[in-house]
């Protein structure tokens, strides 16, 4: 597998400490790639702690850690770690988020060594707690304004691959499918009559997505350029094909999304692929009246918790409910020939 990381600098642990987490836990390749660049940031502070180096980013960039040894794990106390976050915390400015994706790839390390591997005995991070996250809602886009990101694809008459963007955010709009899960879907994993398509979601685990009226007419279109007699040749039997005939690309996607949010007037607010599948769950709680149970099928969730995010209620919906209230008009007041009387 490629990563963002040469994994020939790292020591041989967490080569195979890579290769469980993907092989036989079935993490993402991008999952993977963030563990492995967080523990180089750790192995090479606890490096530079331990030999007297500069801690600033230049120096502890160039800190080799291919001959590190397991040993100089089990030599790593609880106090060793939680200097190392006071390091993010105060030198590399890390946000709460950051900080506990780190802590994930220490602890996860660390168990693989004491539990899988058996080269440990003592794991310093099984009672460290996660940094407490900033809860934070998740930004989305409103109704009229998913309309006028389609809107925006349709108007495009320089496009030549506009029936596939506009398929492409109708999905992500409709059904709250993830980037990568998008990007993989072949051929054969749609329905022949376009009811439903399969995902592969996180963990290498296999979901039906259902499709409505409005992702049928979007692929259907779609599906009469993808599948002209030129594009049956190509081998890649990939649903999205790039200007190259290849799958199409994460950053190709993430591009075209760019692209049309800023035709839409809409890149001011910073939105992402990520934003339209909040934009997809959020409309479907609020304006469809989901259960979050089944939202978090939708979403491919493996926590409720992680779901009930979305239940977030709007401002104007907070408003409504407290003047549906059977008592907001008792007590009311009304102006009556410059006085003032209750009623009842």
């Amino acid at each position: 597998m490629a990563y963002e990381i040469d994994t020939d600098t790292l020591p041989q642990f967490l080569r195979d400490f890579a290769s469980y987490k993907s092989m036989i836990q079935g993490c993402s390749e991008k999952t993977v790639g963030e563990y492995l660049l967080d523990l180089r940031t750790f192995l090479r502070y606890m490096i530079s702690v331990k030999n007297n180096l500069p801690l600033d980013y230049e120096k502890m960039s160039e800190v080799d850690i291919s001959n590190v040894e397991v040993d100089f794990l089990g030599s790593i106390k609880t106090d060793d770690i939680y200097e190392f976050f006071l390091f993010l915390s105060n030198y590399r400015k890390n946000s709460a988020s950051a900080k506990s994706r780190k802590l994930s790839a220490i602890k996860a390390l660390y168990k693989y060594l004491t539990q899988k591997r058996h080269l440990l005995e003592v794991n310093p991070a099984a009672d460290i707690e996660s940094p407490k996250k900033k809860q934070q809602l998740p930004k989305y886009l409103s109704l009229d304004e998913s309309i006028n990101l389609l809107n925006a694809i349709q108007a495009d008459e320089n496009s030549k691959s506009k029936e596939r963007d506009f398929a492409i955010v109708t999905l992500f709009l409709n059904c709250g499918m993830r980037l990568s899960e998008l990007v993989g879907i072949s051929l054969n994993d749609l329905d022949k009559e376009l009811r439903s398509l399969r995902v592969m979601g996180k963990g290498s685990k296999e979901r039906i997505i259902y499709l409505n009226d409005a992702c049928r007419s979007a692929l259907s279109d779609y599906l009469k350029i993808r599948l002209n007699e030129q594009n049956l040749k190509l081998k890649d039997n990939a649903l999205f094909i790039s200007r190259q005939n290849k799958r199409i690309s994460v950053k190709t996607v993430q591009w075209l999304v760019y692209k049309y949010l800023g035709e839409a007037g809409l890149e001011y607010k910073h939105y992402s692929t990520h934003k339209l599948r909040h934009t997809a769950a959020t409309l479907m709680y609020q304006t469809g009246e989901v259960d979050v149970r089944v939202l978090k099928e939708i979403l491919g969730h493996e926590q409720l918790n992680t779901t009930q995010i979305y239940t977030h209620v709007s401002n104007e919906g907070m408003e409504n409910a407290i003047n549906k209230n059977p008592l907001a008009n008792i007590g009311k007041r009304k102006k009556k020939d410059n006085d003032t009387e209750i009623n009842e």
